[in-house]
């Protein structure tokens, strides 16, 4: 009995160690952000990128992510970009662990003129993780997209990309994806015109419309059947707004956008723009 008791302690202890030597093991994995542009890629380290000269303590009054103030490790995003061919009217694609896609436009985060909103790349130490996100078991991580300067509040909700592991130059969303583009003839003051827009920052990173974007997190927001179709327009303003309020499970994941981020105007011209959509669908 006493040797039993022994040899299952013996291996209990091994299996310790071996757990804390294959933690240990992953956290010394230097992780690398893979940057796309102009058909060359770069790769920055983790550990070459907090160690940097432009690296530098930023502090955020208003996290996006954490809803409250947070102080990161950083390096402004623009230098990153410095030397690659980047198209004027495009966008960097961003690409978190769990595929979720954001587009930010390239003019916005190249900008390194104070008034505005200025990008940067904030860094994970590997030995001083950042705190879990509100809700979730993991932190921003690796690599966070952050905004200082004078604009920075106006910066969209989902441009404040977290857990990015890759950036990649592309065309903007209307022209690498047609299928998205509301009708040509329409007046340039048609809310629907200012839905497509909002639609593009707001809802493409999770969504498709006509089987067109890189999101996948959602479902396609014109097949088979469009939102304006099933739903009052004041249930889907609500759903907007705050999907709890409309339908609520364990496992749902969109979050609701608050008066700051989409105001009830806003959130109209989105259901413009969709309700136009319904009227050019397309099968993919």
């Amino acid at each position: 009995m006493r040797y039993s008791i022994w040899f299952a302690r013996l291996i209990q202890g091994l299996i310790i160690t071996l757990v804390v030597a294959c933690l240990g093991s992953a956290n010394a994995v230097d992780i690398a952000l893979q940057v796309t542009a102009g058909g060359e890629t770069r790769k920055f380290s983790r550990d070459a990128l907090l160690a940097r000269p432009d690296a530098q303590n930023i502090e955020i009054p208003a996290d996006i992510a954490y809803g409250k103030a947070m102080r990161f490790r950083a390096v402004p995003l623009a230098e990153l970009l410095k030397g690659l061919r980047l198209p004027a009217d495009g966008v960097i694609e961003t690409v978190a662990q769990d595929g979720f896609v954001a587009h930010v436009p390239i003019h916005l985060i190249t900008n390194t003129d104070q008034k505005k909103a200025i990008a940067w790349l904030a860094i994970e130490p590997s030995d001083a993780p950042w705190p879990s996100l509100p809700g979730k078991s993991e932190s921003a991580g690796p690599f966070y997209i952050v905004w200082t300067g004078a604009a920075a509040k106006t910066v969209s909700s989902e441009q404040w990309a977290y857990q990015v592991v890759r950036l990649e130059s592309q065309l903007s969303p209307a022209s690498r994806w047609p299928e998205i583009t509301v009708d040509p003839a329409l007046p340039a003051t048609d809310q629907a015109r200012a839905g497509q827009a909002l639609f593009i920052t707001q809802c493409l990173p999770c969504h498709t419309i006509n089987g067109a974007g890189s999101g996948n997190v959602g479902p396609d927001m014109n097949n088979p059947m469009n939102p304006t179709q099933y739903m009052t327009r004041k249930a889907l303003h609500a759903l907007i707004r705050d999907p709890k309020s409309v339908r609520n499970w364990p496992t749902q994941i969109m979050p609701g956008f608050a008066n700051d981020q989409m105001s009830d105007q806003n959130i109209e011209a989105v259901i413009a723009y969709l309700a136009h959509m319904a009227l050019r669908k397309t099968r993919n």
